[in-house]
């Protein structure tokens, strides 16, 4: 049964969904029959490798609001994570371009590292207020997690897995994801948003029995 996960690394929503999403499948059964891949969606796609200004700044510009309500705005969304056991310090996000890391998930995947990178990126941007769209701090990030250095290096020297990126966009597009974390089981059963681990596991149940009925109506047929 095949899990997709559409979501950015400076999505903090998307970082509760993992946690979510991880809290589903660790009570269904058989898990093993679970492959989750996380697929890329950028949600500002033109945002500059680093931006000179904090994310509260940026974010009160954005939606012409002020500093205060954007404060309480990453306090409440600090707390939602502390209950998903999430230590997530909004002030100290540091906005860029994901791109580059979107491609180094993809070199992650070729290597079955793909879970612990994203976690990495995840904790790194929303934790440790690490520049996601920093080279230098990928590479070292990616390492820790699992990849070989050579290999990051060589990805973010050029264009591999660009195409894959776009490939990913292109699909969400098709599916009419418009928002993310978006969650597709079997491309057959979707959900949109950071849901509830139950309602993730409902999810889990239909599209596993659905598969299971399919399994069993072809032997029968």
């Amino acid at each position: 049964m095949d899990v997709e996960v559409w979501s950015d690394i400076a999505c903090p929503w998307c970082y509760v969904g993992k946690r979510r999403l991880e809290a589903a499948l660790a009570k269904f059964e058989p898990l093993d029959a679970v492959n989750v891949r996380w697929r890329s969606f950028e949600l500002d796609p033109n945002a500059p490798a680093q931006r000179e200004v904090d994310s509260a700044t940026h974010l009160a510009t954005k939606y012409g609001t002020s500093l205060d309500e954007v404060h309480a705005m990453q306090h409440r969304m600090d707390g939602v994570a502390a209950g998903e056991g999430l230590e997530m310090h909004s002030e100290l996000t540091r906005g860029g371009n994901t791109f580059d890391a979107h491609r180094l998930l993809h070199l992650a995947r070729a290597h079955d590292v793909q879970d612990a990178v994203k976690e990495r990126f995840m904790r790194a941007y929303h934790v440790e207020g690490e520049p996601i769209g920093s080279p230098e701090t990928l590479e070292r990030l990616a390492v820790e997690a699992g990849l070989d250095a050579g290999d990051v290096r060589e990805v973010l020297a050029g264009d591999r897995y660009a195409e894959e990126v776009r490939d990913d966009e292109r699909t969400a597009a098709a599916l009419g994801i418009q928002g993310v974390p978006f969650f597709v089981v079997d491309r057959g059963f979707g959900a949109s948003g950071a849901q509830s681990p139950e309602i993730l596991g409902e999810l889990l149940r239909h599209a596993f029995e659905a598969q299971t009925a399919s399994s069993a109506g072809a032997t029968t047929s």
